[in-house]
């Protein structure tokens, strides 16, 4: 590795860093925590949601095929 890749790739490590402390204690890091809750929710919620569609999918499948 020369010297400009680890230097690109330490300053990227750095500003990573300084951007996850800004999130977690910047302006505004409450709303983006409540965002980052919000969207896991709704994630979820649409795994689930599908899962049950298929599976009472398949249920019907196979009681109308009896």
């Amino acid at each position: 590795m020369d010297i400009k890749e680890k230097t690109h790739k330490q300053l990227t490590e750095r500003i990573e860093k300084l951007e996850a402390i800004i999130a977690e204690k910047g302006v505004g890091s409450r709303q983006l925590q409540k965002a980052k809750r919000a969207q896991r929710d709704l994630n979820l919620a649409l795994i689930l949601g599908t899962a049950t569609a298929l599976v009472g999918l398949a249920a019907w499948k196979v009681l109308k095929s009896d």
